[in-house]
This record gives structure tokens, sequence and C-alpha cells, in this order.
């Protein structure tokens, strides 16, 4: 079974370390949008999948050399977690994609970003039992408030599709339970390579069905290896090795909050690469979200990190 034995972090005392290797990480998932807007016309659900294919192939390869050298605890709650991880890894993208494509990318992306650090307080509160900190409460409300500022900038946005919301919160819980799920396995003691390898390791397995059957005309181009390289090696397995660094070192609920930073990325690189306009509403945005992730970074100590709590 699943223990989440987490290893409390105060909000109010998180190494800067930790802290930076997760905005590193939430900026390279920014570029996600600006890689897809300059890449060639294909199908998202094929390039999401050749995405995971890569990259978590990529990791996978990565934990299955680090677990030569130094083998993980294994338990059955390992595995558990490595499978439920992995299928949350394999659920987030096409229920990003249904969510965006029935409401626009914008409140797709509001919803899907917006819920995620809420539910893995919230989920991460049910199974651990510890209560998130009140300076995570300020932090991800403002944070939330900035990504709905920037994500409905563009104004009139029509009637909303119910099933489409609810694909987007289940992006956001999708986000979640992998989060939690590569928690989970440090606090067994795996290494931050080995906890996010697994999980994506396994979801590149289901990726490479999804692939079989989309439609993948335009990915054997130039422009579209490119992409799909971009995405696989720097958006995902450069991006979540930070991430697990970061993710050993502090709260899920914590690193879920620093990672929306990747909107403010994403709508820089919209304005300075695509020529984009961002409208006073994103701009201010962009100011909340920066206030409620500056909450969290005030917080920061040079001290030494505790050790992971291993069962």
């Amino acid at each position: 079974m699943l223990s989440f034995q987490a290893r409390a972090v105060p909000c109010d005392h998180l190494p800067v370390r930790a802290v930076v290797l997760v905005l590193l990480a939430a900026v390279c998932f920014g570029t996600t949008g600006t890689a897809q807007a300059l890449g060639p016309e294909t199908d998202p659900t094929a390039l999401g999948a050749a995405r995971i294919v890569l990259g978590g192939g990529l990791l996978g390869v990565l934990a299955l050399a680090a677990a030569r050298r130094t083998p993980p605890p294994r338990s059955r709650g390992a595995v558990s977690a490595v499978l439920l991880g992995g299928a949350g890894v394999l659920a987030y993208q096409p229920a990003f994609f249904a969510g965006t494509a029935a409401n626009g990318v914008a409140v797709g992306t509001v919803v899907a970003l917006g819920s995620a650090p809420v539910l893995t307080g919230l989920l991460g509160w049910a199974l651990t039992r510890q209560v998130p900190s009140g300076r995570w409460a300020v932090a991800t409300a403002l944070a939330t408030a900035g990504v709905v500022l920037l994500g409905l900038a563009d104004g009139d946005q029509g009637t909303l599709e119910p099933l489409g919301l609810l694909a987007s919160v289940g992006a956001g819980a999708s986000y979640a339970v992998y989060t939690l799920a590569a928690k989970d396995l440090l606090d067994r003691g795996w290494t931050p390579t080995a906890a996010l390898g697994g999980p994506f390791g396994t979801a590149a397995l289901g990726g490479l069905v999804v692939l079989a059957v989309s439609d993948t005309s335009g990915l054997g181009s130039a422009s579209g290896l490119t992409t799909v390289l971009w995405l696989g090696v720097v958006t995902t397995a450069v991006a979540y090795l930070l991430f697990g660094a970061g993710l050993a070192m502090l709260p899920a609920a914590t690193v879920a909050t620093l990672t929306l930073a990747e909107p403010v990325t994403a709508g820089l690189l919209g304005v300075l690469l695509l020529g984009e306009r961002l409208p006073l509403q994103g701009v201010v945005g962009i100011a909340v979200l920066a206030a409620g992730i500056a909450v969290l970074a005030v917080g920061v100590r040079r001290g030494r990190v505790p050790a992971t709590v291993s069962p």
C-alpha cells in the first residue's frame, strides 16, 4: 500500500536551492506552447504522446541506469506508486487536450493549471494528514488568481462546456496524482531520478499505444522532429529531473504552486517570440501570479536540508 509518509518542510523554511530548481523546471515547462506554435501543424494528441514516449523513455532509461548503481528500496507500495504515477502522467495529456478543445486554450489551461496546486494540496492533506501551511494557502490563492487573470485576458470566452471543464480539472487531478506518487517514492528512499523515471518510463510504454493509433503526419518532418526533440528532452526529461530534485526537498503542494511560474514563462515567450499582444489584464495577472510565488520564495533559507524519511 501507499504509505505517503511525507517529510514535512515548513513553508517558512524552504531551501533556496530547491525553490530555484522547481522554478527552472517551470521555465522549461513554459516553453511547451511556444515550441508547439513554432512547429508544424499536427495532431496535438500525437504530439503529446511523442513527447511522453521520448521524454518518459529518457527518464526511464536514466532511472534504470541509476538503479543499477544504487537499487531503490522495493516494496508493494513502491510498485503501486510507480504504476499510479505512470497512469497520472499518461492521463494528463488527453485530459488537458480535451479541456482545451472544448473551451479553448485559455480556459482549458487556466482550469488545469489553476486546479493542480489546490488538488495537490488537498489530496496530500487527505493522504498524509499534514495540513498545508497558511503561507501555502495565501501563495496558492494569489498564484491561482494570477493564472485566471492571465488566461482570461483575451476577454469574451462564450458559453463554457461542462464536460470540458471536468476534463481540465481531471488534468489538474492527474498532475496531483503523479506528483504525490513521486513524492511517496522519494520518501521511501528513491532518488529523484528513479522517483520520476519510474512513473514516466511506465507512461512512455502507454504513450507508444496512443502514438500507434494517432495521426502522426507532420512529426516526421525536420520541423516536427525538432519540436518533438525539444518537447521530449527539454520540457519533459530535463524539466522533470529538475522538478524531482526540488520535490525531494519540498512539500508536494508547495512544488505545485511554484510550477505556476510556467504560464508566466509562456506569456512572456508569446510576446517576445510569437509577437502576441499582452493586454493590461494579462500584465496584472503576471504580477499577481509572481506575487504568489514570491510569498513562498520569501521563506527560503540556505540551511541544511533534512534527510528524506524512509519507511
